[in-house]
């Protein structure tokens, strides 16, 4: 991560995702309100209203299906689009995220991660879009407002590759970051249209050249569909690095690519995470470290597509693997890091035991003591083996 060398300015995360996404120039942006990401429709809306979205067409919907569904057609016409969403918003996208990703229509949308009902909460955890991981979005996580607002360019030039064709979500932590005011280096238009050209498209929906978008496959045919999306995926897989270094030649600071290593040189604990969280877990390596313990951070920012051997390289080294999900999967009482990095490690050398831990759900604070106590965890593992593989971090004592 390069030091900023842009002015500063303090605003709300969710202005400096609206900022970056007009300096995209969209062509289409579908709108409807769900917390936390109504601020990001909002402000887009005061742009629209004062003329700084040029010939964009900001049409509020009825619903975050219908969201979606517009943005499919538009897309299939050449058009640059834009949606974000949270939560209930994104489950009821669901049938259609397949339809985008299957026409292979790289439309972008901001996640602004809040945990799924029932119970009802409006609070941060990851479990939205963790459900949709399989649907063939590429999934981007931030750490903080500029990372999320910075990757919004970078998403478009990697889906709109025509090697990629694939649509993004950049998920961000919602009021963690969607609602905190912090200083954002915004980005710059005329640096915008340096980096990222118009959306060119080889196919589009045309009366003077009719062709057909997600038609009627039978057997015969579909699954070669599905291993064109996976060919498409792995083509992104090797652009996400290379389009960030493009974003830090021409902005000068550097928040992209697939991960992101902190202290890992030396580190016999790695711990594995993504979005928000990661500050706080660096807060407390700097801290253990001073007494002794040799932890590091392994930050995923590419969840979709996994980058499978980028993750083997970095935890190589590592005496005990620990994973941090803000998610479940309920019958497995396991998150997905935890999972992925199983496989990951699954059919190599490397005997790395990992252990994975659920935590701030629903919107539980994650004070530095609970990373700290699951990093002694960790050391007293490392020493006797491991007697869990995944639990809980921070459950209530009685239910322990």
């Amino acid at each position: 991560m390069s030091e900023l060398k842009a002015e500063l300015k303090v605003v709300e995360g969710s202005y400096a995702v609206a900022h970056a996404v007009k300096t995209c120039h969209p062509d289409v942006i579908a709108a409807y309100p769900i917390t936390p990401q109504t601020h990001i429709a909002e402000n887009l809306s005061q742009f629209n209203a004062d003329g700084e979205l040029g010939n964009c067409e900001y049409i509020t919907v009825e619903s975050e299906f219908s969201a979606l569904s517009t943005l499919i057609g538009a897309s299939a016409t050449g058009a640059r689009t834009y949606a974000s969403t949270a939560s209930q918003g994104l489950a009821l996208m669901h049938e259609a995220l397949f339809n985008a990703a299957g026409m292979r229509l790289p439309i972008v949308m901001t996640v602004a991660n809040r945990a799924l009902s029932a119970p009802l909460s409006i609070w941060n955890d990851q479990q939205d879009s963790i459900a949709q991981r399989d649907v063939g979005w590429i999934q981007l996580y931030a750490e903080d407002p500029q990372e999320a607002a910075d990757m919004t360019p970078q998403a478009y030039k990697i889906s709109e590759d025509r090697d990629v064709m694939t649509p993004a979500m950049i998920c961000f932590d919602g009021f963690i970051l969607t609602h905190v005011y912090e200083p954002v280096a915004l980005l710059e238009e005329e640096l915008t249209d340096e980096f990222l050209p118009p959306f060119n498209p080889e196919h589009i929906l045309d009366p003077k050249n009719p062709e057909t978008f997600g038609a009627f496959a039978d057997p015969s045919i579909y699954t070669e569909f599905r291993y064109m999306q996976e060919l498409g995926m792995r083509e992104a897989l090797k652009k996400i690095d290379p389009v960030a270094e493009e974003f830090r030649e021409i902005y000068g600071r550097y928040y992209g690519g697939l991960l992101d290593e902190y202290r890992l040189d030396d580190a016999e604990i790695v711990l594995v995470a993504m979005g928000s969280i990661i500050g706080t877990i660096k807060d407390v390596i700097d801290e253990v470290r001073r007494d002794g313990i040799k932890a590091g951070l392994l930050k995923i920012r590419s969840f979709r597509p996994f980058p499978l051997d980028a993750v083997r390289k970095a935890l190589k080294n590592a005496g005990i693997i620990v994973t941090l999900d803000k998610n479940i999967s309920i019958g497995k009482c396991e998150g997905a890091l935890c999972t992925e990095i199983k496989a990951a490690l699954y059919n190599t050398r490397l005997d790395t035991p990992v252990v994975g831990y659920m935590l701030g759900h629903g919107g539980r604070d994650v004070p530095p003591e609970i990373i700290k106590k699951i990093i002694n965890k960790a050391t007293r593992s490392m020493k006797d083996g491991l007697t869990i593989e995944s639990s809980y971090a921070d459950l209530k004592e009685e239910f322990v």
